[in-house]
């Protein structure tokens, strides 16, 4: 039982929540960490987002979660003739979201982020409910930024982040699921064939975006593969027939109850800089060579995310641009043999390691 919730609320009382956050994955897997403490410590658990949705898909696995849907209509920073049509769907949306609060009536809200989450806060704020957000990157994504000002804090991942909150950042971290935690190095060994003899490379794409990294890592096979064993997650529908049984080389396509023993026979790691990737290699402590998603695909978040883990000493830091199978191969080695001092960096930063119980404590601190 978390010591702030007695302290505040006692052991007897229900408390309701109402999460949001949705888009994408890493915009929930944050919450799907929070819920299993929450409801351990006596919180009913409400989720609102999109109807068929990546939210929706994830929260429906999880027991005892009430979710509603509301109407989505994305947030664009770039023409798009949808830009016409989708502020009517927030609208609606927001009208949706203050109706179900207005009859849950949480003690408070939390969101993760996404453009779901705009409608949501909007409602909360509506009916009087205090809100708190959480940041994943180092600078705030367009949701939060229209959030910010009925937040009464925004929790953040990275400690460079708080500056860029207009008084209302707090360096939390991110939540992290326990289980990820508690993978086990043998059994890892065991269930993808690896013989221990040489260093494992994990190499892990993100769920979108891995295709240049699949491209570069299997140009190079022949060369990792006589220095290190390769475990691979490539992504759904990217693994090849052809490379079964390659010797030192495991792909798998996706990974969920395995991926905590992945991790745990992992040496060193291949990775883009998602924020929630990021935050699981700085719990785990895997010395990591990161591969940005570049800013031409995106809005160069993970560029800045990666800096900050190369100034803090974290990981090595390879721009997509500049991969060569040369230079791929001599960054993974070099990574490996640093690999001491990238581990002793981030075991002397324990602040943001797992923001689990520094994101509770702003929740249970603002709550009603």
């Amino acid at each position: 039982m978390n010591v702030y919730f007695v302290k505040h609320w006692g052991t007897n009382k229900m408390k309701r929540i109402v999460l949001t956050g949705g888009g994408t994955a890493g915009h929930v897997t944050p919450n799907l960490a929070l819920i299993p403490r929450l409801q351990a410590d006596g919180w009913e658990v409400h989720y609102i987002g999109g109807a068929q949705s990546a939210e929706e898909e994830l929260i429906s696995r999880v027991p005892n979660i009430t979710f509603h849907t509301v109407s989505v209509g994305k947030l664009r920073r770039y023409f798009d003739p949808k830009n016409f049509s989708d502020p009517f769907r927030v609208i609606k949306g927001v009208g949706q979201a203050t109706s179900i609060i207005r009859k849950l009536k949480p003690n408070v809200c939390f969101s993760k982020g996404g453009f779901v989450s705009v409608p949501v806060v909007f409602g909360a704020k509506l009916n009087g409910v205090p809100i708190v957000i959480h940041e994943s990157d180092m600078t705030p994504g367009l949701a939060n930024k229209l959030s910010r000002p009925f937040a009464k804090v925004e929790c953040c991942t990275f400690p460079e982040a708080v500056k860029y909150a207009h008084g209302k950042g707090i360096y939390t971290g991110t939540p992290i699921r326990p289980e990820i935690l508690s993978g086990d190095r043998e059994k890892g060994r065991k269930l993808f064939g690896l013989n221990g003899q040489q260093p494992v490379l994990m190499v892990v794409g993100g769920s979108s975006g891995a295709r240049a990294i699949n491209q570069a890592v299997l140009a190079a096979l022949p060369q990792l593969t006589s220095h290190f064993q390769v475990l691979h997650l490539c992504g759904k529908g990217n693994s090849s027939a052809s490379l079964n049984g390659t010797p030192n080389y495991v792909q798998c396509e996706y990974l969920n109850e395995e991926m905590a023993d992945a991790y745990a026979c992992a040496d060193v790691m291949i990775s883009r800089a998602g924020a929630n990737a990021l935050c699981e290699i700085l719990a785990l402590r895997k010395p990591a060579l990161l591969i940005p998603y570049p800013k031409g695909a995106s809005r160069g978040d993970q560029l800045l995310n990666a800096e900050s883990f190369r100034q803090r000493g974290f990981s090595r830091v390879l721009l997509q641009e500049d991969i060569t199978t040369e230079k791929l191969v001599s960054e993974a080695v070099q990574l490996y043999h640093t690999r001491g001092s990238l581990y002793d960096a981030m075991s002397a930063d324990s602040a943001g390691v797992n923001g689990l119980d520094a994101v509770l404590e702003q929740i249970y601190k603002y709550a009603k």
